[in-house]
């Protein structure tokens, strides 16, 4: 079976009419893009941000014996639309979905002796550190500039014998490579149930789940009370970072070593000034021209 795919370029304002426009029309899904690849950075609480040039994609099924006409669907669309309004179309091939989102995903070299592998790939190199993940479970596969950095920290600090939080886990890629680096345990918390099952199945995925606990922040704070962290990681967002200072500071030993990710270039100056108090910053690196890593020491 194939599938026709209709593009319109619009306005943020104009979304939601055109969108409704291509479900009344037939369409079977509705996809949105980013029609000039704006940044979209953290938005406020009840917030969903769009951008300002949108692409509006309604896919239709082609039935092989009476395929849409897509010259005559655009004619229409062209009435419904402001004049000017960029429509293209293409025809989709019918495809193992399944299969074509697998091979989006490649293995991800972090260090000299550290990769990423999807779960159903060999690692390029057997003898390195390789932590398989199967990144359909939740947001976190080291692709993204935050998660690459903070994987980059953990494979250039000692780990051995240490322990560890991981704050705010997704899908536990960096408790697990934790564990693969040495560290004796972890503690992952994240707020959404589906990062917590995640960050589990991807340790028994890697072996290490006796060395991990996770779990919601309400179990993890009832579990870590009186221990104190050698090592703290957190990509998050810039607004709970700074809310967390206190509390990391709280969790972590004298001169426990961080890291904190999920910060752009605009956010760094306030994240560092909430953190100056408490913690030591040495190093601040950055990634794909405004995300940023700060990391440094936790002040006796």
């Amino acid at each position: 079976m194939k599938w026709l795919q209709i593009h319109i370029t619009v306005d943020q304002a104009q979304v939601e009419m055109t969108e409704s426009l291509l479900l009344s029309l037939g369409a079977v899904s509705v996809t949105l893009d980013d029609a000039e690849d704006q940044a979209l950075l953290e938005p406020l609480p009840g917030e969903t941000p769009l951008w300002n040039k949108v692409i509006v994609t309604g896919i239709y099924q082609q039935d092989e014996t009476a395929p849409m006409n897509a010259d005559a669907l655009i004619s229409f669309l062209e009435t419904q639309l402001a004049t000017g309004t960029p429509i293209c179309h293409d025809i989709l091939e019918d495809q193992v979905w399944e299969r074509a989102w697998m091979d989006y995903y490649e293995p991800i070299q972090i260090t000299d002796h550290f990769w990423i592998v999807p779960e159903w790939l060999e690692p390029p190199d057997p003898k390195a550190v390789n932590l398989k993940l199967d990144p359909g479970l939740a947001f976190g596969t080291g692709n993204h500039a935050s998660t690459f950095l903070c994987l980059q920290w953990l494979g250039k600090t000692d780990l051995k014998g240490k322990t560890v939080i991981d704050y705010g886990c997704g899908s536990g890629i960096l408790g697990v490579a934790a564990l693969l680096l040495g560290a004796k345990k972890v503690y992952a918390t994240d707020i959404d149930p589906q990062a917590v099952l995640a960050t589990q199945q991807n340790a028994v995925l890697n072996n290490v789940s006796e060395g991990l606990f996770v779990d919601l922040p309400e179990v993890f704070n009832q579990q870590f009370t009186t221990q104190r962290a050698d090592v703290l990681v957190a990509n998050i967002l810039a607004g709970p970072l700074m809310a967390l200072a206190p509390e990391f500071s709280r969790l972590t030993q004298p001169h426990a070593e961080f890291a904190l990710a999920g910060v752009i270039e605009e956010q760094l100056e306030d994240v560092c000034n909430a953190y100056t108090p408490l913690f030591e910053v040495i190093e601040i690196q950055k990634r794909d021209e405004c995300w940023c890593r700060i990391s440094g020491k936790r002040l006796a």
